[in-house]
């Protein structure tokens, strides 16, 4: 042990014995040094002999420094777990003369799983290990209590060559049953509560959100709305409880207007725990009442005229209608393919944000001279124009156009539809004019496009001359399985 010990609060203790050590120590120094002066000093081979203490001293420092190099900077392998030099890389100077190779990083793949469980001690544990011993990390895990049993949805990371059929054996083995895996990605690694907030949050700034919302939470499925009345027929539909119903792989849900929120997931039953989140974000909308972003873009047409693009709702349905009223009979057949007459029943449905997003073009006036809208159809997305005959080949269509892909896009969007004539080449040239790969589909004598988003949008502002002859005026009916479907209004035609 060393003559400095350490007391309690870790202050050095000095013995007697070191002081005098050092103290003897100093007096022969100084007898040593008076003496070498005197022989240099006096002595006849005095710069001699000081030459040879000098070479001496030189010496010894550099056989210092030498062995301070070697080994006084290498802690004892012991000490610290390090590997001898001879287990890890090589030195610049060995034999070997380059170093070891690092190890590379497994690959990895996120996946989710999800795998019912008995309701007993220990079963959870069991399918733990059966993962560990597959190497498959556990980086989250919520649990959906049922009658019998539990639910247990995972977020795993598994090696990127263990196929998924052996995590379900293995979940199987462990007492899993009913066992679902998918890939997933690195937006699942925040966790359920903060998700659940983001969406809430998206969707009280804007209504047309709640569909995104709810396929988002849930997962992959499959999102309709029904008005309360049709808007063909004007005949009510069928509702939903004010609790809603949950049956297996559907849930209906009571729509904030009084329609119906149907959600359907065929590969997946939902759980009670699902069916009370979606419950209440429906309920968080219904309370917050109609609302959307309230903002507008200044444009300048090629001709001078200002114009402003904004969000709109079921509160411009007058201004709507009196632009329907400016409208050619050929205009409103177009865009709606049905009686002239009809076309203000679509309106509200249309206006409304449940069922989609609403672009509208005004004039300096405050009066509207086009409508641009995003439909929610399901798993896919309609847009679809009506522009005023005075109005026709400035632009405008062109410009609402690239703002509805955008916005589809950044709702995450795999693609967006418009159907029209087949002879409407202005309208396969507007969507070819967007820079998107284009899909083309013949369905009872119309014109399918389907414009995938796997590329940014290539917009033309209305800043920009526009020399296509577009008819901005489109819209369609799609047959269904035995009805008519007119999509963006969820109603059928007899």
């Amino acid at each position: 042990m060393s003559d400095v010990t350490r007391a309690k609060h870790g202050r050095p203790v000095h013995h007697w014995r070191r002081d005098l050590v050092e103290l003897a120590a100093l007096f022969t120094a100084v007898a040593v040094a008076d003496g070498v002066a005197n022989l240099i000093g006096h002595g006849p081979g005095g710069p001699t002999l000081l030459a040879i203490s000098a070479a001496l001293l030189v010496a010894t420092a550099g056989f210092h420094t030498w062995w301070a190099r070697r080994h006084g900077h290498a802690p004892p392998t012991g000490d610290t777990g390090a590997r001898p030099p001879s287990e890890g890389r090589t030195g610049a100077g060995s034999e070997e003369g380059a170093a070891e190779p690092l190890a590379v990083a497994e690959a990895t793949a996120l996946l989710r799983m999800r795998t019912t469980v008995k309701d007993a001690p220990g079963s959870l544990a069991a399918l733990c290990t059966a993962l560990a011993r597959r190497q498959v990390d556990i980086l989250s895990l919520q649990t959906h209590p049922l009658a019998e049993g539990t639910v247990d949805e995972f977020l795993l990371r598994a090696p990127a060559d263990l196929p998924t059929s052996e995590i379900s054996r293995s979940v199987a083995q462990a007492g899993g049953t009913a066992t679902w895996i998918e890939r997933a990605d690195a937006h699942d690694l925040v966790d359920a509560p903060t998700r659940v907030l983001g969406l809430a949050t998206r969707t009280a700034l804007d209504a047309s959100e709640l569909p995104l919302a709810l396929r988002q939470l849930l997962g992959r499925c499959t999102i309709r709305s029904l008005p309360a009345t049709s808007p063909v027929s004007g005949r009510a539909t069928e509702g939903a409880p004010v609790e809603g119903a949950l049956e297996d792989t559907v849930m209906r849900l009571r729509a904030p207007e009084g329609g119906v929120i149907t959600v359907e997931r065929p590969y997946l039953p939902f759980t009670p725990t699902e069916f009370a989140r979606a419950r209440a974000l429906v309920e968080l909308d219904a309370r917050l009442g109609p609302r959307i972003p309230r903002g507008q873009d200044m444009l300048t047409l090629p001709e001078g005229n200002p114009i402003t693009v904004q969000r709109a709702d079921v509160s411009d349905l007058e201004a709507a209608k009196a632009m329907h009223e400016r409208c050619s009979p050929r205009t409103l057949s177009l865009r709606y393919h049905g009686p002239v007459g009809d076309a203000d029943r679509y309106l509200n449905h249309l206006l409304s944000p449940s069922f989609g997003r609403t672009l509208a073009v005004r004039t300096a006036s405050g009066r509207i001279v086009g409508l641009g809208h995003l439909l929610w159809d399901g798993d896919e997305t309609e847009v679809a124009l009506l522009v005023e005959d005075e109005w026709q080949r400035r632009g405008i269509g062109i410009e609402l156009l690239g703002r509805l892909v955008a916005m589809a896009a950044e709702a995450g969007c795999a693609s967006v539809y418009a159907v029209t004539q087949a002879s409407n080449t202005g309208m396969v040239a507007a969507m070819r004019g967007l820079g998107l790969p284009l899909d083309y589909q013949i369905e009872e004598g119309t014109l399918v496009i389907t414009a995938r988003l796997d590329t940014p949008p290539v917009t033309t502002s209305a800043t920009t001359p526009v020399t296509s002859s577009l008819p901005y005026a489109l819209g369609h009916a799609r047959q269904g399985a035995g009805k008519w479907t007119v999509p963006g209004t969820g109603a059928d035609r007899d």
